[in-house]
């Protein structure tokens, strides 16, 4: 059984870099192949991993819709997904990438995240890790593309109003019986020691702290130069947090 990571907050919290920094931290440590999946139909994920060009599950679902009807007898549409979900899968050092992305079309969303649903089912047994970035927001909850995970890291930022987020989309998670294996807080870009009215308040929430992990300089950096954050050098402040994030999230 593959072990997952999902991630989840309000927008503007960091999610897709914290997703970027875990993969750097389970590619550093070997564990690989790990299958990351762009769950939130942004698709901003590629542009922070170097990935540029290819195609995206929402885009393979409007080409499934407009050809449907030219399907040979007994062709089935999970037939044609399975072997186009095959053909935009980005294949990267250590690691394959897939974006879900947005179709266009009224309610075409709704469908993408059933295939993403049918993929987390059937193509993630294939690999030892997997790791997901999910829409802001609950929404993911709720038509539970995220279920069935070993971790869940719920993303605030350092403010009062990120971790009242944080808290309902827990509240939501435990509602809905998701068969999550274990929820932690991760507080992002926190300038410098996190705020001790902050911390008070977290632990009146219930909610596990993972870790703080501090604002960078060189993170922002990358970002207006267009790298990849796999590329950032041994001794970065944020990833080496990230990294306790993960030992602490991962302890059997």
């Amino acid at each position: 059984m593959p072990f997952s990571i999902a991630i989840s907050g309000k927008g503007g919290t960091g999610k897709t870099t914290l997703v970027a920094l875990i993969l750097k931290e389970l590619l550093r440590e070997g564990k690989t192949p790990v299958l990351v999946i762009d769950a939130d139909h942004d698709g901003n994920l590629a542009g922070v991993l170097g990935i540029k060009g290819g195609r995206t599950g929402g885009e393979v679902v409007e080409e499934m819709q407009r050809k449907v009807s030219d399907f040979p007898p007994g062709f089935s549409k999970d037939q044609w997904l399975e072997a186009k979900v095959a053909e935009v899968m980005v294949e990267e050092r250590g690691y394959d990438f897939l974006s879900m992305g947005r179709g266009e079309g009224p309610g075409c969303y709704c469908y993408v995240n059933s295939v993403l649903r049918k993929i987390m089912d059937s193509v993630t047994r294939d690999y030892p890790y997997i790791l997901m970035d999910n829409a802001a927001g609950m929404e993911h909850l709720s038509r539970r593309t995220t279920r069935n995970v070993d971790v869940l890291l719920v993303v605030s930022d350092h403010s009062m109003k990120g971790l009242e987020s944080s808290k309902r989309i827990a509240e939501l998670a435990r509602e809905l019986d998701l068969e999550i294996g274990r929820m932690g807080l991760i507080i992002n870009r926190a300038p410098g020691e996190a705020d001790q009215r902050l911390l008070k308040e977290v632990e009146a929430s219930g909610l596990e702290l993972y870790g703080v992990i501090p604002e960078d300089e060189e993170i922002r950096r990358y970002d207006l130069e267009r790298r990849s954050l796999l590329e950032l050098p041994d001794g970065n402040r944020a990833a080496e947090a990230v990294r306790e994030v993960l030992e602490r999230a991962t302890k059997s």
